[in-house]
């Protein structure tokens, strides 16, 4: 539910301070259901991308309260979750105790990742790059941070369809039928001020709104970058809701029209 965006923040300490604000309630309101488009969509289509990972040593960037990071530790990945916001990652490590998956926490940033070369056979990036100040900096270091033959896999919102002007055209029933797309201007580093629709009211309004800093970036420029890299894309994904999760979760639906998200898979030439 997006309410606005004017400010502006470009200072990678501003955007942190931002994303530990968020957290507590991010972690309150998604643990109740309320990232609809995460828990229906974004992450099932990310994880039938993912190759397999069983055995794997994996690091998850921006692991957030460690939902997705979870479900790919399902898989048998060995992971290591970083974070920016010492918030998401005390909501991660309490999960961790209660069901133990063997995950590691680091508080750190996606430009500077504090690991060695070639230290992962595989990252992951759960809808975090575009909200990075600079994120050819946070593909650089992903890269130098997978062994030869890794991979990267991140999602986004989709640089063609999610711009900050997208509304979707609902009927009287809810049903939506359409996207608008208007001009809207977009500073590098616009704070969005928005809630999640999916949790009750009375939930949903005992939190402070999200401020989440986004840098916008084209469809090129994500190919260009991941080109300026050693890295080499090997697969993209445009998750679309399938006829029967449109029914079951209306919400949803409107991706059927135009596209929310898009996954990459980028991999380092190797053995």
């Amino acid at each position: 539910m997006p309410l606005g965006g004017a400010a502006v923040a470009t200072d990678p300490a501003q955007v942190a301070r931002l994303w530990e604000a968020n957290a507590p309630a991010w972690t309150a309101l998604s643990r109740a259901g309320g990232d609809i488009y995460r828990d229906h969509l974004n992450t099932p289509a990310f994880l039938r991308l993912l190759p397999p990972v069983a055995g794997l040593r994996g690091l998850d960037i921006g692991c957030g309260e460690a939902t997705n990071t979870r479900a790919v530790a399902a898989l048998g990945a060995r992971l290591t979750a970083l974070d920016i916001a010492p918030s998401f990652l005390r909501a991660a490590a309490a999960s961790e105790a209660a069901d133990p998956r063997g995950i590691r926490f680091v508080q750190g940033s996606a430009l500077a990742l504090p690991f060695p070369d070639a230290s992962f056979d595989f990252a992951t990036a759960f809808m975090c790059l575009m909200d990075v100040p600079r994120p050819e900096a946070a593909l650089a270091e992903a890269a130098r941070i997978l062994r030869p033959g890794g991979f990267l896999q991140f999602s986004i919102l989709h640089p063609c369809f999610a711009m900050p002007g997208r509304r979707v055209l609902r009927d009287t029933a809810g049903h939506a039928y359409a996207i608008e797309f208007r001009a809207a201007e977009s500073p590098d580093g616009a704070i969005e001020t928005w809630r999640f629709s999916g949790v009750a009211p009375e939930l949903r309004d005992a939190h402070p709104p999200f401020q989440v800093p986004r840098f916008d970036r084209s469809l090129a420029w994500w190919i260009n970058a991941i080109g300026a890299t050693d890295l080499r894309l090997e697969a993209a994904e445009e998750p679309v809701a399938d006829p029967d999760t449109a029914a079951r979760v209306p919400t949803v639906a409107d991706t059927r029209i135009a596209p929310l998200f898009l996954i990459l898979r980028a991999r380092k030439p190797g053995p």
